[in-house]
């Protein structure tokens, strides 16, 4: 690391004001705090307030949460693709295979975007901000595992433009950035983000007899139009060739097709954990999505009109998204709520939204994404009710 130090102190005056690439001050100085602490950090005397954590640690924080995710989502990619062509294989074949499709989306997301990053940081003369080191990573763990990478890149850079420095960059935005990428690949090229486009299945390959990829999000609503017991049709599928791969525990440990990171419920919960315990993301807000999405799933029971309605309600919190949305993307700090009761409320909003939309919307089966990407556009108004209502409360106490 002396080396580096030296090197970019070396080269540091090439970018200052007068220098010969000064332009690029920010890109340089976005590699110099990223590697180390700036030389403008809260003194060892006279400091009043005292805190380890800025915005770039912050953000790796978050990234760490993801990582568990990340890593079972490469592995779980690898094991879908032998599944499905009725292949037995060793972990080091699974794990290459998963590293070989994850990576490059990986990587194709975080130049894509991290160059509109640089650029819109030339121009408007401000320090490259932190925020895309966590959509950077949000971005390919939404996305299936064979997504063209060319999607990938113009669904970075759409989401970058347009939902967050058209709004004034890091901080600024309305709309979580990562779910905006993905909304614009889902409307504007459906059959590479829809469909049975889970499990990567290079071209000409032969599948094992009777596969199919639907996801059970798929499973439960053709189930519902036959008049079947979804339970019943989780259980039954894969009979032969994958027994059991939609059993609950299955999903709930994420051994099934799905987008990359999203499978696992229970690495999402690891990720929790994480971030709860670094004071990174809210609790309230996760257990609201959870919580929401529960009780609307008890409430249809009640109901059940259609087999869709029948499901067990335990059932809606280990398929599709639900549980990564309510950890990752839902307790973005920007788009989120900020009251602590507004919290609750958004949380709450988000889990029932997500099970309504599942089952009264079959052409967006995943809910969750329109969910959190509606209630970003809500938060505001449920912090001004909060508010207002504290304020009214407070008043009424008051005496003269």
């Amino acid at each position: 690391m002396k080396f580096l130090r030296d090197t970019l102190d070396k080269a540091k005056h090439n970018f200052e004001k007068g220098g010969k690439y000064h332009k690029f001050y920010y890109v340089f100085e976005a590699l110099d705090t990223f590697h180390f602490s700036p030389n403008t950090v809260t003194p060892a005397t006279g400091a009043q307030i005292r805190d380890a954590v800025d915005l770039k640690r912050l953000m790796m924080t978050v990234v760490i949460a993801m990582i568990p995710c990340l890593a079972f989502g490469v592995w779980n990619v690898g094991y879908q693709h032998f599944l499905a062509l009725g292949q037995s294989a060793s972990a080091g074949d699974i794990i290459t295979v998963g590293l070989i499709q994850v990576l490059p989306i990986v990587l194709v997301a975080y130049v894509a975007g991290g160059l509109v990053e640089a650029v819109f940081a030339i121009f408007r003369k401000h320090p490259i901000n932190e925020g895309f080191l966590v959509t950077g990573m949000l971005i390919p763990l939404v996305m299936p595992p064979d997504i063209p990478l060319w999607q990938v890149a113009v669904a970075s850079i759409f989401a970058v433009v347009i939902a967050k420095e058209a709004f004034g960059g890091t901080g600024m935005n309305i709309l979580n950035v990562a779910l905006t990428a993905r909304a614009f690949l889902y409307f504007a090229y459906p059959l590479n983000i829809s469909g049975e486009v889970w499990t990567y299945l290079p071209s000409g390959a032969k599948t094992v007899a009777g596969y199919s990829g639907a996801t059970p999000l798929a499973v439960a609503a053709q189930a519902s139009t036959e008049g079947e017991s979804v339970v019943q049709a989780f259980n039954s599928f894969g009979a032969g060739w994958a027994d059991n791969l939609y059993s609950f525990s299955n999903m709930f440990f994420g051994f099934m097709p799905g987008c990359i990171g999203e499978t696992s419920t229970l690495m999402c919960l690891i990720g929790a954990f994480i971030l709860i315990t670094t004071g990174v993301g809210s609790w309230k807000i996760i257990a609201g999505v959870f919580l929401g999405a529960w009780g609307m799933g008890a409430f249809l029971n009640l109901i059940a009109v259609n087999e869709f309605m029948a499901m067990p309600a335990h059932y809606h919190l280990v398929i599709g998204g639900l549980a990564f949305g309510a950890v990752f993307m839902a307790t973005d700090p920007v788009t989120a709520t900020q009251t602590e009761a507004g919290k609750w409320v958004y949380g709450l909003l988000i889990g029932l939204l997500t099970v309504l939309i599942r089952v009264f919307n079959p052409a967006y089966p995943e809910g969750i994404m329109l969910a959190i990407l509606f209630m970003n556009v809500m938060a505001p108004l449920i912090d001004y009710v909060v508010v207002s209502a504290n304020k009214k409360r407070r008043l009424s106490r008051a005496t003269v």
